[in-house]
């Protein structure tokens, strides 16, 4: 084990906050999470503030984020302007919908994301990732490579062949395109909160999303028609979310739901996960005592095969890791905001009508009151005897309650499986002491990408070949 005082910092600790100077202030910069946050909001239960919008509670507290997430749900519906700026990028994909209409979804939709199903998805992320690892295998010992985008485009693949089955191949370059001219449109700013201002700004940026997905859409328009036509359509997740019926009403989507859910599935599954698997290469390279555990598991229980689904109950240290991965780089970190309906009590504190109540997991995630040495990278934090009576909220990659990310098993499970079968085969080492930099826009990325020495592993080609 190493020497304690040996772990590196990490970028985001809270000493490392950048300042802006006063002449950035006056030309309008501001800070980015995880700096946009109230520095009491690590230590304090909750901090209130006075804005232009109205009354915040910016809450730190997981047993209080519970109270509004979970225990007080109904209460605390989605701030409009919230749903508007997700309905700008998804349309009406559950991230941009609410009451009746969100419901509606969200139990059409769940048997898509159930654990029978989950299961079935995890052949195509194993595939794409073997398939995936041959254009390294091409390339000498010792390249470099910018793991950002790299885990990018396997998990575009990824989520393309899951969606798609094989015709998601050829839409690849149609989706990639489409996706990164989408990130400007997603930079909200504080011009989007001012009252009329950010109706026409709002406008404007629905607009152009409009016309930058027309083609893809095009597209997926032609594959539900064909879908809908056929006797024996693939058993992808279009198909699913084509065949998918309400329990309640027996009611299925219609063509332009399953447009905006797919849309969803790809902005929000596919570049999050590539996301924290970013920064999981990033944390093993910086802590290569539990690189050499993760090894070492991987190596005694696969031997150098490719992982499947029953594998990762067998793979307890890669799944602690994973934990540790997206607490302290939540692929999503940033606020997300509640509005009171009623008022209520938050402890023994009175909520007013129509105040905004601001959550977020970076936060709950790194809480000094909940967390010990926060800062650090430690999956053993997840051991089972370490867990007892944490608070349920203490870490929330994929939010919580009954808004909870409908593809958090997903996500996880194709995390691991990437993470078990590339860890086998490849070390990944940064090519530079510099600090990395974080660069929010609705996930944190490292800003200026990854760039990353690949090492080829010996130990499992080894095992394979017993």
């Amino acid at each position: 084990m190493p020497d304690r005082d040996a772990y590196p910092i990490l970028p985001g600790a809270l000493a490392d906050k950048p300042t802006l100077s006063l002449t950035d202030r006056l030309r309008g910069r501001r800070l980015r999470m995880p700096w946009s946050v109230p520095d009491a909001m690590f230590h304090e239960p909750f901090v209130r503030r006075k804005t232009l919008i109205g009354e915040m509670i910016f809450i730190g507290d997981p047993v209080l984020a519970k109270h509004v997430l979970v225990d007080k749900a109904a209460n605390y519906p989605k701030a409009p302007l919230e749903l508007r700026m997700f309905s700008a990028l998804f349309g009406q994909g559950l991230l941009g919908i609410d009451g009746d209409l969100w419901r509606k979804h969200r139990r059409t939709m769940a048997p898509a994301f159930d654990p029978r199903s989950v299961a079935g998805y995890a052949p195509a992320m194993a595939g794409c990732t073997e398939h995936f690892l041959q254009r390294w295998d091409e390339l000498p010992d010792g390249s470099v490579v910018d793991a950002a985008e790299e885990m990018t485009a396997l998990t575009l693949s990824i989520i393309a062949r899951t969606m798609f089955h094989e015709a998601g191949q050829g839409l690849e370059t149609l989706i990639a395109r489409t996706l990164d001219d989408t990130p400007d449109l997603a930079d909200f700013n504080l011009l989007d909160l001012l009252p009329v201002v950010w109706k026409f700004r709002m406008a404007a940026r629905e607009t152009r999303m409009a016309a930058l997905f027309r083609p893809l859409d095009g597209a997926i328009a032609e594959m539900i028609t064909a879908r809908e036509a056929s006797a024996d359509p693939p058993d992808d997740l279009l198909s699913r979310l084509i065949a998918a019926r309400d329990e309640t009403t027996g009611a299925g989507l219609s063509a332009r739901e399953v447009r905006d859910e797919v849309i969803t599935i790809f902005m929000a599954g596919h570049e999050t996960t590539a996301t924290a698997m970013a920064w999981a290469w990033f944390l093993l390279a910086k802590h290569p005592h539990e690189a050499a555990r993760l090894h070492a598991e991987l190596d005694q229980v696969l031997g150098g095969r490719t992982p499947g689904q029953a594998d990762i109950a067998s793979l307890p240290f890669t799944r602690r890791l994973v934990d540790e991965c997206l607490r302290l780089f939540p692929p999503a970190p940033g606020m997300s905001a509640r509005i009171a309906a009623a008022p209520d009590m938050l402890g023994e504190t009175p909520v007013k009508t129509g105040t905004y109540m601001v959550l977020a997991p970076w936060v709950q995630q790194r809480h000094r009151q909940t967390w010990d040495e926060p800062e650090r990278f430690e999956p053993d934090r997840f051991l089972p005897e370490r867990s007892e009576g944490r608070p349920r909220l203490a870490t929330m990659p994929f939010g919580a309650g009954p808004r909870v990310c409908i593809g958090q098993m997903l996500a996880v499970n194709e995390i691991i499986l990437i993470l078990a079968t590339v860890a086998q085969h490849y070390a990944l080492d940064l090519v530079s002491d510099a600090p990395v930099k974080l660069h929010h826009n609705v996930t944190l990325r490292p800003r200026g990408g990854l760039p990353m020495r690949l090492r080829r592993r010996t130990r499992a080609a080894a095992l394979a070949a017993e």
